[in-house]
């Protein structure tokens, strides 16, 4: 049976921040809880609006967007729908120290007695993506809700990420600097990679250009895999196809490549990062 015809008995729900396309929605029984994006005063869910969309909305902006989590209200109604079809929900999410996602998240559930387990995945995009789909897997697999966790945590331990910005000015501005604040004073022109460590943005390393900088990301990704030589990879872009293109090109000539996503970042995260690239890394056990 293909695993878009599987209802498992536990439903899992994430948010838009995982920046799972649709079709990986689809396939793995996913409920995605969007965010929102507002742009001097008029706010979208994200997701409504394409990438280019976006950023041409965002470049004729006279500010920053701002985003904001999901409402209670929101959860709540996604929770009881799921529970129709489904004994139970687990429902993963950007990092709590990223987005009051969490905390939204945490208050819906309290209101159905112990139904629904909410895990905080310590990280955003596809690094939270690979943890959502692992817990999909898993759901299908027919593991109880306590084996689905502990495949969440065991994907969570594993995933990493690094970040290509061609500015620090959103990410600045947007407040979401974390551990990178030091990097912010000396950056002049210089490329910056960052990673997600205990749930914030820290620094990886200044590079001088975007060349040196992919070559940067590319032997970041290396040493994350260690001496794994099989791994699911998910390079994201924020109008910087041709350079994720690249990335994904270079990274399965070097590895055995289980899986490869090519990505899109979403409204929400384009809003803090601004124009750049990613690589998530799953490495195999």
């Amino acid at each position: 049976m293909d695993s878009h015809m599987v209802r498992p008995e536990i439903a899992i729900v994430t948010d838009s921040t995982a920046d799972l396309p649709a079709e990986i929605l689809e396939r793995y029984a996913i409920t995605s809880v969007p965010l929102n994006v507002t742009i001097d005063g008029e706010t979208w869910l994200d997701g409504v609006m394409t990438q280019q969309e976006f950023f041409d909305r965002m470049g004729a902006a006279k500010s920053l967007p701002t985003t904001s989590q999901p409402s209670v209200g929101a959860f709540v109604d996604v929770y009881a729908e799921a529970l129709k079809r489904a004994a139970h929900v687990v429902s993963v999410h950007i990092s709590s120290d990223l987005s009051g996602t969490m905390a939204s998240a945490h208050a819906a559930a309290e209101r159905f007695a112990g139904k629904v387990s909410v895990f905080d995945s310590r990280n955003l995009s596809y690094a939270l993506g690979f943890q959502v789909i692992e817990a999909a897997k898993a759901a299908i697999e027919g593991l109880p809700a306590d084996d689905i966790l502990q495949r969440a945590a065991n994907a969570r331990d594993r995933v990493q990420m690094i970040v290509g910005l061609d500015s620090l000015d959103n990410l600045v501005k947007g407040g979401r600097v974390g551990k990178v604040a030091g990097f912010v004073g000396s950056m002049l022109n210089l490329k910056v990679t960052l990673t997600v460590r205990d749930g914030v943005f820290e620094p990886v390393a200044r590079t001088r250009g975007a060349k040196a900088a992919l070559a940067h990301t590319l032997d970041w990704v290396a040493d994350q895999m260690g001496d794994a030589r099989r791994g699911a990879f998910c390079v994201l872009h924020a109008l910087s196809e041709d350079r994720a293109k690249w990335l994904a090109e270079q990274v399965s000539a070097r590895f055995d490549v289980t899986e490869m996503h090519l990505v899109p970042t979403g409204s929400v995260i384009a809003a803090h990062t601004g124009t750049g690239w990613a690589v998530a890394v799953l490495p195999e056990e």
